[in-house]
């Protein structure tokens, strides 16, 4: 069983229930899981009155869909009960509930995703998915038409975790239905396709995925803003940082329409920007306009040298020392003017190399605020 101190007590509260999804997959090959999950044949109002009955603070996080969530130090654990689709419609499910273990692995997506492990440690893997983890495959569980068919946010998946798991050659029947199932892609929402996208460029090594992403339709189907055919693998897993290098078409445009948030959007487009370039004081000159962290993205992008790198890091960000008030103080009224002698003095500063201190800055100020003759 995994190593988690919260385990025991949500076992000897739900005694049916099983480890399921991706903290079993991880287990297999000895990678840590983020996430918990857990699924049982007990329906959710029992597994509220379960956990409570166990002391076990119990949140109803998706009663519809069968899913309650157990918190324990702080950390939340997904408990879900065993369904059945009833009716799907290329993006939902309606769900009833099952005790059969296997009906319920076999809406699962993945073979990979549909394994099941108990308490001790025993695995039920009903559709080949420990043979298809070792083997470096990502296959859909029965028929992969019928797979996407249920759900076109399955095709995001895929890739999404062929990126972390596919080392071997694609199942060409998956494949397939993802080439006819590409039109569904536009039932997705922007939040979902950013959401799996970032997950995507997150992986370690995401360009195989990627060039078949391009191959099949997917990309231009759901990034139709130009992007370029570059390897993001010698990039840091940084999904906004592997978009920028992506992207050749406007990063605003692609801000819009997949809604990031006004952060990610602002990162995004400050990512395109020129790289620094010259000694140290151009270094500084750039850090007093730009964040460092956005630097050295824009080196990596144009595949600078590390040294610049370690230099930008070395390097304290350089603040201009002055403020309205000292304007003020010099008797200048609040007004335009004020505006104008601060950007004056900041550009004498930055033409300095951002190295004259507050004094000397006053003093450049006030040679410029006082009258002539």
């Amino acid at each position: 069983m995994l190593a988690d101190p919260a385990l025991p007590k949500l076992f000897a509260a739900l005694p049916r229930a099983r480890l399921v999804g991706g903290c079993v997959r991880d287990a297999l090959i000895g990678r840590p899981s983020a996430d918990i999950d857990l699924a049982t044949p007990d329906d959710p109002a029992s597994i509220m009155r379960a956990l409570q009955a166990a002391g076990l603070r119990a949140i109803p996080t998706g009663l519809d869909h069968g899913t309650v969530t157990a918190l324990i130090d702080g950390r939340g654990y997904e408990i879900t009960t065993l369904r059945r689709d009833v009716t799907t419609d290329g993006r939902h499910a309606t769900v009833a509930w099952t005790d059969d273990w296997r009906e319920d692995a076999a809406r699962r997506d993945f073979t990979i995703n549909a394994m099941s492990m108990t308490p001790d440690g025993a695995l039920f893997d009903y559709f080949g998915g420990a043979a298809d983890l070792r083997a470096g495959r990502v296959r859909f569980v029965g028929d992969p038409a019928a797979r996407v068919a249920e759900d076109y946010l399955r095709i995001l998946r895929f890739f999404r975790f062929h990126a972390r798991y596919g080392t071997g050659a694609p199942d060409p029947a998956g494949l397939d239905a993802i080439a006819n199932g590409v039109p569904g892609l536009a039932k997705l929402s922007a939040e979902r396709v950013w959401s799996e996208w970032k997950r995507i460029l997150a992986a370690p090594a995401p360009d195989a995925a990627l060039a078949l992403m391009r191959s099949l339709g997917v990309l231009a189907a759901i990034v139709p803003e130009r992007t370029t055919e570059r390897t993001v693998d010698n990039l840091p897993p940084d999904p906004l940082l592997r978009t920028a290098a992506l992207l050749a078409g406007d990063p605003v445009a692609f801000a819009a329409r997949l809604r990031l948030s006004a952060a990610e959007a602002e990162r995004l487009a400050a990512l395109r920007g020129p790289p620094p370039r010259g000694d140290d004081a151009d270094l500084r000159r750039a850090l007093a306009d730009t964040d460092g962290a956005i630097l050295i993205g824009r080196t990596l992008l144009a595949g600078q040298d590390p040294a610049i790198r370690t230099r930008l890091a070395s390097i304290p960000r350089p603040v201009f020392p002055l403020e309205g008030r000292d304007v003020v103080a010099l008797g200048v009224p609040p007004g335009p003017r004020v505006g104008a002698l601060l950007r004056q003095v900041r550009a004498w500063w930055l033409a300095g190399g951002c190295l004259a201190d507050a004094a000397a800055c006053r003093g450049e100020l006030a040679r410029l605020a006082t009258p002539a003759g």
